[in-house]
């Protein structure tokens, strides 16, 4: 993938918090009656999942495939071609990603490809490689599909002319950087010892997408044209138009933009499949990790074979659901883990099937593998029962129903079709797996589970230690040891002949956004309920919100409010953790909670014919929760290990130091994270959290907002019976203090030091004079999405694209109840850290100054964000998030739908002035994560001051 994100540390610790599953206990409380309704059967809800499409293939062998939904106007444009990182021959790992990555750079009649789709309103635009494929997308308002088919027909044609040597050694740069991003994460080498285990070398899938160093070094501008020659033919290439689009508008755009592309070779197919381990194997990788990490590892069957719809029913069983067998015996019952999954990532020719259990500190490792081995062992004896199949296939089938609501991205409409096409010969092949799932008996996922994973297992440990080995020279093809030098990579390639020229076609009008009508109330204790109705898929999202967040903790202790929000789903009075999970599983529903800095949440998504069950649920967790003792002390062991995740990450580690650096003595100073210290997790009590609950969860602190597939008529009477009878205590809500004062912002430097780190991670951030709620700072937006809030942004194409020596730089202006934060991101290569920080430098400070905003980026600013509006209110979620942000920054409900009228009004010079104010490079304070004796020579020649830290200690270290 060639776009850059910000790590999922923060994420995959939000996991170790939420992801434990219930334990069958000896007592269970009665069920309430609520429980007798009957949710829908899977049956029920295949015959809810259904994408109409139509399939046509010109004389060149592209096939299209067309899907209408009229919902709003835009299309998404989605292309898979038949060809992945299997496909690569020794010495080139990883090419075809970073071919992925030059197909962005411009083509014959293209000069930027990323330019004029942003101009016209496109989001995503963007690219991913996989071992099966590699594919394109974008969702562009209906007015810009000729443009976006023009410009995919144009790549596709005559990408060659524009291929230069300068552009694939910045490409190389980038791909290198996002590998020593992903390698720089804790447990980040353990998926390249995985494929070493299962494969054998040569094998198509034992080599990593991203590639080996040495390949990436070794690859010429002759390899880039032989791979274009040979895999991007129009007869290797599934396109899929889905939206506002139907088979009589699309075929006569197929047909001119890419009707005279001649075709290509055929794609030769790859010989590949499962592989049976002669005999178990075992690996030990000591790497910079809060807590050992056991994994089993089988290699199973490619997604066309009749057992992998039972595989993912039985790795689901086993390790995906709350309340899977892994969870119920490890983390809740014998409590020897702080997290645990399994899964079947299923491709085309085979899959990995996968356990993976995070030891709680302090455990022997003998004796968690033992229990591990056993919950293994007696899955495969004993099968799953009945209720576990359905519970499984009913979630999974919710969640495919959520995904009909996108027409395209990666995992939309036009993916879906594209990959039955892609892997089965059939766009519908997901409605014969969702079919056969549906039809899944306990027998059968036994018979699956037992085949597949009775045989020789690989074990994988990741322990707890210095790192020892260097992901440079993993993920290639295995034997590369003695292996000359590539010769010279610079040879001059020859010329080529000149592309026919081509016109892009105008962009046509794009309507008005228009989001779905708001609809407000009150409940009879005094809670606000708003709803906005949108009936495209039959299913609903409401969020309760408390006027808490991580900020209220300033008042408590640091992690109480996330802690105490973690145990909610624990336990009540009436329904213990087993009995929870499993009603919002056989439910299709699903309840989470979690907290902003501002904001404590309970969010339930849930199929619209079991919404009164399902809310009913949703009302026990918050109401009458029951903090038991050994939940509490559970949960806590829980977040302590997802402290020392974040602990160990690079990106985390840095903005935790960031925050406390330029809050000072402000809430907002308090980890954003909400996990507080190891030492006031340690002193959290039950009745601490008891307390925290009846002071922050009250109903004049809440605000209940729904989108969905629901009326007010049907919605009120429900919330009312839910939560009608909820009063507010006696006593006045409480109030944070955010408007305490913030330290005075001064220019320095915090470097932690994290020894042998590939990557520096470079923060950077200062206190802005605003707050979420001061009005008119939309200039301040534009002007940050100029300078970094933006692929195009001048941080982002000086040091990725032009440099190459990031995955990815950017700015964030935070729009918080209170202060608002100016904050930069940018993981580097580490012998460019002080070289990375001038440029932020100077990029920033010529903003008006010396560098303008130019006609380019204005119209891209405006112009082309209101042209993205439609899309980025395509789904349910997006509504919900954009509904719930009016309201907590007091701005008006239709604050987006004026929003173009807004942008049309502000011009280059305010967008300056916003600039010249706001986002100057002084003051900053820099928080570098990165290998000391590597960087600090560095960043003492910049000349600020400078301080030097240590990292945190480990889990181990903190028990």
């Amino acid at each position: 993938m060639r776009s850059f994100s910000v790590s999922s540390v923060t994420a995959l610790a939000v996991i170790l918090l939420f992801c434990a599953g219930p334990a069958t206990f000896a007592a269970s409380p009665p069920v309430p009656e609520t429980q007798a309704v009957q949710p829908a059967t899977p049956q029920e809800l295949v015959r809810q999942v259904d994408i109409p499409y139509e399939k046509f293939v010109l004389p060149n062998g592209l096939t299209t495939i067309v899907h209408t939904d009229r919902k709003a106007p835009i299309v998404a444009v989605t292309l898979y071609y038949k060809v992945g990182s299997k496909n690569e021959p020794r010495a080139r790992t990883g090419f075809a990603h970073l071919y992925e990555h030059l197909f962005f750079g411009g083509s014959a009649n293209v000069p930027s490809f990323d330019i004029p789709l942003e101009a016209a309103g496109s989001t995503p635009t963007n690219g991913s490689t996989w071992y099966d494929r590699t594919n394109y997308i974008e969702t562009v308002p209906t007015g810009a599909l000729d443009l976006a088919l023009f410009m995919e027909s144009d790549r596709m044609g005559w990408l060659l002319p524009a291929v230069t040597q300068d552009k694939l050694d910045k490409q190389r740069g980038v791909v290198q950087n996002e590998k020593r991003q992903g390698d720089n994460q804790p447990y980040g080498l353990a998926e390249y010892a995985v494929s070493e285990g299962l494969f054998p070398v040569g094998h198509p899938y034992r080599h990593s997408t991203i590639g080996s160093m040495a390949d990436l070094d070794a690859a010429t501008l002759g390899d880039v044209r032989k791979w274009f020659a040979d895999h991007y033919g129009p007869n290797n290439v599934v396109l899929v138009l889905s939206g506002d689009i139907d088979v009589a508008a699309a075929r006569p755009k197929v047909e001119k933009w890419f009707g005279t592309i001649p075709r290509g070779p055929e794609v030769q197919p790859v010989a590949a499949g499962p592989v049976t381990l002669s005999a178990p194997l075992s690996r030990d990788m000591t790497d910079r990790v809060p807590v050992l990490r056991l994994s089993r590892e089988w290699s199973g069957p490619g997604l066309n074979d009749v057992d992998a719809p039972a595989l993912e029913i039985g790795m689901r069983i086993l390790g995906g659901l709350a309340s899977s067998r892994l969870d119920n015996a490890l983390v809740r019952g014998s409590e020897l883990a702080v997290s645990v999954t399994a899964s079947a990532q299923i491709y085309q020719q085979v899959s990995v099937l996968e356990a993976t259990m995070a030891v709680k500190p302090g455990v022997e490792r003998t004796k968690a593998e033992a229990a591990f081995d056993k919950v293994l062992a007696d899955f495969i004896t004993q099968g799953p029962t009945q209720d576990e199949v359905q519970r499984a296939v009913v979630s999974t089938l919710s969640g495919e129903i959520g995904g009909l609501e996108r027409v395209g991205g990666f995992d939309g409409k036009g993916a879906t079709l594209a990959e039955g096409e892609v892997y089965s010969h059939d766009p519908a092949k997901y409605k014969r797996d969702l079919a056969a799932m549906a039809a899944l008996t306990p027998a059968q996922v036994q018979t699956a589970v037992r085949k597949w994973l009775s045989r020789p297992v690989y074990k994988l440990a990741v322990v707890p230690g210095e790192r020892t080995e260097s992901g440079n020279g993993m993920g290639g093809w295995g034997n590369e040891a003695g292996r000359p030098a590539p010769a010279d990579t610079h040879v001059k390639a020859p010329p080529l002949a000149a592309a026919p020229k081509r016109t892009a076609p105008p962009v046509a009008p794009v309507p008005d956004l228009k989001l779905p009508a708001i609809e407000r109330t009150t409940l009879s204790n005094g809670i606000p309920v708003t709803l906005a109705r949108r009936t495209a898929v039959p299913k609903l999202t409401l969020a309760i919100d408390f006027d808490a967040g991580h900020a209220a903790d300033a008042l408590d202790t640091p992690g109480t409010q996330q802690l105490m929000l973690s145990t909610l789903e624990e336990g009540t009075t009436s329904r213990n953790a087993t009995q929870i999970a499993e009603e919002e599983e056989r439910l299709g529903a699903a309840i989470s909670m979690d907290a902003s800095v501002d904001t404590s949440s309970v969010v339930m998504s849930a199929l619209t014919a079991n919404l009164e069950p399902s809310l009913a649920l949703t009302a026990d967790l918050v109401l009458h929760p029951a903090f038991a003792d050994a939940d509490v002390a559970r949960v806590k062991g829980q977040a302590l290990a997802a402290l020392a995740q974040v602990q160990s990450s690079p990106n985390e580690l840095a903005q935790r130091a960031l925050e406390a650096e330029v809050f000072g003595s402000h809430p907002y100073a308090l980890p954003s994270d909400g996990l507080g210290s190891a030492e006031t997790l340690k002193a959290l009590t039950p009745a601490a959290l008891h307390a925290a609950h009846d002071k922050w969860l009250r109903p004049d602190l809440a605000r209940i907002t729904v989108v969905g597939d629901v009326t007010m008529d049907q919605l009120k009477p429900l919330l009312e019976k839910a939560f009608g009878n909820w009063k507010a205590p006696a006593s006045a809500a409480p109030a944070k203090p955010i408007t305490a004062p913030v330290p005075p912002a001064r220019s320095r430097i915090v470097l932690i030091d994290r020894p042998n780190s590939p990557q520096s991670v470079i923060v950077a951030g200062r206190v802005l004079p605003l707050t979420g709620r001061t009005r008119g700072t939309e200039p301040l937006t534009l002007a940050n999405n100029v300078v970094g809030n933006d692929f195009l942004s001048r941080l982002n194409l000086d040091i990725r694209e032009e440099k190459g020596w990031s995955y990815g730089v950017r700015s964030n202006v935070s729009q918080a109840t209170g202060p608002c934060l100016l904050q930069l991101h940018a993981p580097v290569q580490a012998d460019r850290t002080a070289d990375a920080i001038r440029a932020m430098i100077a990029d920033m400070a010529a903003f008006p100054q010396t560098r303008p905003v130019t006609p380019e980026e204005l119209q891209r600013v405006t112009e082309g964000a209101i042209r993205a509006l439609p899309n980025a209110f395509e789904t349910n979620e997006a509504v919900l998030a954009a509904i719930r942000k009016n309201d907590r920054l007091g701005r008006p409900e239709n604050y987006y739908e004026q929003l173009a009228t807004t942008y049309r009004a502000i011009d280059a010079q305010a967008i300056g002035a916003a600039a010249r104010q706001y986002l100057q490079p002084t003051d900053l304070t820099y928080i570098v994560v990165g290998d000391r004796k590597i960087v600090e020579p560095q960043l003492r020649a910049l000349g600020m001051p400078l301080e030097v830290r240590e990292a945190p200690a480990g889990a181990e270290d903190q028990e």
